[in-house]
């Protein structure tokens, strides 16, 4: 069960490290698919005559969504680390004031 927090005693708290890890995998995520989609993206039409898709497009898709899943999950990761209060013990975050606190276990 979380703490409550030490400044205004409520009890919604979350837990920094499980922000931080969703965070990097959300980021990854969504540079995942930015990197793909404009990868993919051409604008105008295909040509008629192409009734295939060019399998050279899905190779730069691949790499392209590797690379910017990379760099998602780099921003993530930063986006909580600067929430994280000095010292040690487990990381928490009030919702309701935004106070930052570590309590030891």
């Amino acid at each position: 069960m979380p703490p409550s927090c030490s400044r205004c005693v409520s009890p919604r708290v979350i837990n920094l490290e499980t922000a931080r890890k969703l965070g990097t995998a959300t980021g990854a995520l969504a540079g995942s698919l930015k990197g793909a989609y404009v990868a993919l993206y051409t604008p105008g039409r295909l040509p008629a005559s192409s009734a295939h898709f060019p399998l050279s497009r899905v190779a730069v898709a691949v790499i392209a969504a590797a690379s910017s899943g990379i760099a998602g999950a780099a921003a993530g990761h930063q986006m909580v680390q600067h929430l994280f209060p000095p010292g040690e013990g487990s990381p928490w975050l009030c919702l309701g004031c935004g106070h930052a606190f570590r309590v030891l276990d």
